[in-house]
């Protein structure tokens, strides 16, 4: 129907029509009674609705499709229950700075403060958590509240965007007229904002590059580290966010990943620099050692929105987007040529990072060794393959041993969720289709949202996860040994057949007790053309890579 026909029709379905003006080609859910209409709408859409198994799956794999592309992912859940589960991805979109719809089916409108089924304080619930939480309390302006949405939520410092939908009042007629999407503000900063960052990096005798958030599209990234490159400036990325520039450019100087088990090399070269220059992302806990490192380092930050949580000196912030950005440095030629010192800076910090993730077999006492896993991915990964994971050790394997070197090639969550990995990697087969997808995922991080295998058969999608079992929550094992030596307590964990719970949904699914059986066993799962679990058993006493000998 076109836009401005003046059919009567009803708030749902002007909510499914805006999503289609606004370029949503999937809705991530699981269905309710309290947002049929919308459902209705769909139902003649050219957006595909993706049923999911968990609200948690569908919020995270709607968190996916706004990293990987830009545009606000959006999810759909009902009331209260559906609600609470479908929190913790927007937790994750909100410290993420990541844009993220979340439509939330609401009780009707005279039912409101009876204590009725399912009912829940909205804005109380995710005010403190969201950019925008709003009612739709006019049918006839369903169309506005999409389009204000989706604008919100990747504007600025992108985040997420709550929607409550009361099921009577979707129902109602609304305005019949789609609105235009609000185009983003593209911005480079001033030239005068980029004369005087040009200024200070020439001034500077060791500065230091730091690129992280959302918005690493296109060329930007090659940009950035050519731009940094030509200065004499090595690059280092924030936690989880490694994919924003390219770590193989011959010639370029990125030089390692900041924040939890970051190399020591790292973390002088970040306490030592006199400027730090932020791209994408402010000075936060994480990045510097929970606010003890660099902490009064003059600092520049580059952000599309304000730099909230920066910690410590604050000398200039840049408004921009890092496309624009970047596009715009990149055409600059440096002012001044780097000094030889500030060349040989780089080198040196280039040479510890190659050595530092250079990936020598281990020798485990028993299981798999995860080194080798790593060596044999290395060698069978497509140069734009996709990685995700969600939080524990056995993601410290690939972010030290793994490249990125095309963009939009990691969705990993920043705020530490467990449970990304998976429906982030069928989000991101659906959304690349013909692209490699590769989830590493831990026994416990696996079983929070394994069941999503079922959408990845059910829409044609075809990741692979590869289950690294030792039977614990590694990571708070290892905090116990340092806090409470000698006394474990509630980090055990009893494991499935993580491959024979593939197969039952259709699956492809191979268990993996020795490091020789693995590259077989990857081959087979890459041929298989189906969404595939390898369940590779791991020495529990082997619990990072950190053990292994190769520091």
């Amino acid at each position: 129907m076109a836009a401005t026909e003046t059919t009567r029709t009803s708030a749902g379905h002007m909510i499914v029509r805006q999503l289609e003006r606004e370029g949503v080609q999937r809705v991530y859910g699981v269905p309710g009674e309290s947002y049929l209409d919308v459902l209705d709408g769909l139902h003649d859409s050219s957006i595909k609705t993706i049923v999911t198994r968990h609200e948690g799956g569908a919020g995270f794999m709607a968190l996916a499709e706004g990293r990987l592309t830009g545009n606000a992912g959006v999810a759909m859940v009902t009331r209260g229950p559906g609600a609470a589960n479908a929190y913790i991805a927007v937790h994750t979109a909100w410290q993420d700075a990541t844009p993220l719809v979340l439509l939330v089916g609401l009780i009707p409108v005279a039912d409101r403060g009876r204590e009725a089924f399912q009912e829940f304080d909205i804005t109380g619930w995710f005010g403190s958590t969201a950019k925008w939480v709003t009612t739709l309390d006019d049918p006839s302006n369903a169309a506005g509240v999409i389009a204000k949405a989706m604008h919100i939520a990747r504007s600025g410092r992108p985040g997420p965007v709550i929607i409550g939908l009361p099921e009577d009042l979707i129902r109602e007629p609304a305005d019949p007229e789609t609105i235009a999407p609000t185009p983003d503000r593209a911005s480079a900063g001033s030239a005068a904002d980029l004369a005087d960052l040009e200024q200070r990096i020439a001034e500077a005798e060791h500065p230091l590059v730091i690129v992280g958030g959302d918005g690493w599209h296109g060329q930007a990234g090659a940009q950035i580290s050519a731009w940094a490159a030509a200065r004499g400036v090595p690059v280092a990325a924030d936690w989880r966010a490694h994919d924003a520039v390219p770590h193989d450019h011959e010639g370029e100087g990125f030089v390692g990943i900041l924040g939890y088990n970051h190399p020591a090399y790292l973390g002088t070269l970040f306490d030592e620099a006199d400027l730090h220059v932020f791209v994408g992302v402010p000075r936060l806990d994480v990045l510097s050692d929970g606010y003890t490192i660099g902490q009064q380092t003059p600092a520049i930050v580059i952000t599309p929105g304000e730099p909230f949580g920066h910690a410590g000196r604050l000398d200039a912030h840049i408004p921009a987007d890092i496309v624009t950005f970047a596009a715009a440095v990149s055409a600059s030629v440096p002012g001044v040529q780097p000094t030889d010192a500030r060349v040989q800076r780089v080198r040196e910090a280039r040479a510890a990072f190659c050595e530092y993730r250079h990936c020598a077999p281990g020798n485990p006492a028993t299981g798999v060794d995860v080194n080798s896993v790593m060596i044999t991915l290395r060698e069978r990964l497509d140069d734009d393959a996709v990685l995700t994971f969600g939080a524990g050790n056995h993601t410290l394997w690939p972010m030290r041993y793994l490249s990125h070197n095309s963009p939009n090639s990691l969705v990993a969550p920043r705020n530490g969720a467990m449970g990304v990995g998976v429906p982030a990697a069928v989000a991101a087969a659906l959304v690349f289709p013909g692209r490699q997808v590769v989830s590493i995922a831990g026994d416990g991080c696996f079983m929070m949202n394994g069941q999503e295998i079922a959408t990845a058969i059910a829409y044609g999608a075809e990741p692979i996860t590869i289950v690294i079992d030792n039977g614990i929550f590694a990571t708070i094992v290892e905090h116990q040994e340092q806090w409470y030596p000698g006394r474990p307590s509630g980090t055990d964990l009893v494991n499935p057949d993580f491959a024979a719970f593939s197969r039952s949904f259709g699956g492809f699914g191979e268990r993996v007790e020795t490091t020789d059986e693995f590259e077989g066993a990857l081959g087979r799962a890459i041929e298989s053309g189906l969404p595939a679990v390898l369940h590779v058993v791991q020495d529990p006493a082997v619990r990072s890579p950190k053990e292994d000998g190769n520091d």
